[in-house]
């Protein structure tokens, strides 16, 4: 074999073998697959979208598993719900102000794309706070991955 000729087909070889490693490569999802409740933040009385001082979230039982802790400057805060389950609570604290929320919903799989495979879309029912601390009014009871806001949390 001639050296010249096999140096210069070496690159042509790794080309190939290049392509046929990328073309049997699966593709990576690009698609959002997480669903969550979007809860806006409105100022009472303004009907404006605005961020409290202060909100601390967390699932009902999940006190060392927070979502938000004393976090400033949270204009839709983001709940995920229980598959598993037909209903869960959120404690939430705005502006220092204590309230439980609760949620019942039935849930169903979805198909997001080959590559990204199912996640879970939810389907609220009812929600509503306990204490009066806030005030809830539901807008979208469909929870996807469309990031459309589902709830309004009045402070």
């Amino acid at each position: 074999m001639n050296l010249k000729r096999a140096c210069t087909s070496l690159p042509v070889i790794m080309l190939l073998v290049t392509m046929v490693q990328l073309s049997c490569t699966p593709e990576s999802c690009l698609e959002e697959t997480v669903t969550t409740v979007n809860a806006v933040f409105y100022r009472t009385g303004t009907g404006k979208v605005e961020a409290p001082d202060s909100v601390t979230l967390y699932g009902l039982g999940m006190e060392l598993v927070k979502i938000y802790n004393a976090t400033r400057g949270v204009k839709v805060a983001k709940m995920p719900l229980d598959a598993s389950e037909d209903a869960c609570a959120f404690f939430i604290k705005v502006n220092g102000i204590p309230d439980t929320i609760y949620f019942s919903y039935r849930s169903y799989p979805h198909l997001v794309s080959k590559e990204c495979g199912f996640t879970v879309y939810h389907s609220l029912d009812t929600v509503y706070n306990k204490a009066g601390g806030i005030d809830v009014l539901l807008t979208n009871g469909s929870i996807t991955t469309s990031n459309e806001e589902n709830i309004r949390i009045f402070y």
